[in-house]
């Protein structure tokens, strides 16, 4: 317990975490601090292709069996599930408008990768092994659930599949979004061009990627700062609450599902802290191009705010227990 609480303590202390913060308190402060909005959307696609790139490389290394395929599948599934189970959940415990509890629900679908280094960190000083095609899951689960939040979010408009050439109009303008287009895409090239491809760009997507992160969280920070000033009343107990009841929910709905993939201890408590976990990359990333008229003062103080440290400080340990407890 005590490693688990320096790892998290380590975390929350880490300069990706610590610029966000930075950016919230200069934009609290009235600070003129800013990024023009065409870089702030090209850090956002950037982001997003390095992470479905390197997900890609992390399919191509291990290859395609029957085991990868089924976790990734599941891992799909959940990231599809999850936010259903989130925006209904939301929607019982605040009055938040449609926009932020389907930004909010597309966070709760995808993951953490912060969440998912800090439990296998966890996971090794248990002696826990666990498959190396984890990190290929993770990204699995950032696209589908930006796609149902985008789908939660359309059906505020009154269309329906109906509307537009049954529904293909629709789910067209969704799966050619662009910050999807670049996720899926970077991924399937990863697929393609392996390890190699992953040496030859390097410089561009692993050695910057930690630092382009910082300036992102910056900037969101600056933007959750500026909505706080004027929105802090929508953080009510419901809406906090929330925050912290979601990660349980998620835990609880990938257990079964981990043991049905026949998961190893390590794996399943890594795919169950997936699920747990509230994306503060990816997802952000995506709603800043697709649904800007959603408060990142919501979404990004919910998933770095409340779950992320809750899940570093009790929810990992949690996980892991109950990988173990599904392995005995």
């Amino acid at each position: 317990m005590g490693e688990t609480l320096a790892i998290a303590l380590t975390n929350l202390g880490s300069p990706m975490v610590l610029f966000f913060a930075l950016g919230a308190a200069a934009a609290l402060a009235r600070s003129d601090l800013a990024l023009p909005e065409a870089v702030a959307k090209a850090l956002a696609l950037y982001l997003m292709l390095a992470i479905g790139f390197k997900g890609g490389v992390g399919v191509a290394a291990h290859g395609l069996d029957l085991g990868l395929v089924v976790t990734l599948v599941a891992g799909a599934v959940l990231s599809a599930f999850v936010p259903l189970v989130a925006f209904v959940l939301l929607s019982w415990m605040s009055s938040l408008p449609r926009v932020d509890r389907a930004a909010v629900a597309g966070h709760y679908g995808s993951i953490s990768i912060v969440t998912l280094v800090a439990a296998s960190e966890t996971v090794r000083g248990l002696g826990l092994a666990y498959e190396g095609y984890i990190v290929a899951v993770a990204a699995v689960m950032e696209t589908p659930a930006i796609l149902v939040a985008l789908w939660l979010a359309s059906r505020g408009d009154g269309r329906r599949p109906a509307d537009e050439d049954h529904g293909g109009g629709l789910f067209r303008e969704i799966a050619l979004n662009g910050s999807v287009v670049v996720l899926i895409g970077a991924f399937v090239i990863g697929m393609i061009t392996g390890e190699k491809g992953l040496a030859d760009i390097a410089p561009f997507i692993v050695d910057p990627f930690k630092g382009i992160l910082c300036l992102f969280l910056l900037d969101m920070g600056v933007i959750a700062g500026r909505g706080l000033r004027s929105g802090y009343r929508s953080m009510t107990p419901g809406v906090i609450g929330f925050g912290l009841l979601m990660p349980l929910v998620g835990a609880a709905i990938a257990t079964p599902v981990a043991w049905l993939a026949g998961l190893s201890a390590g794996g399943a408590a890594l795919l169950i802290t997936l699920t747990a976990s509230a994306s503060y990359i990816a997802v952000p990333a995506a709603m800043r191009i697709a649904l800007p008229e959603a408060r990142p003062a919501v979404y990004l103080t919910l998933s770095l705010g409340i779950t992320f440290p809750f899940n570093l400080t009790l929810g990992i340990p949690l996980y892991a227990a109950i990988g173990q407890l599904l392995a005995s």
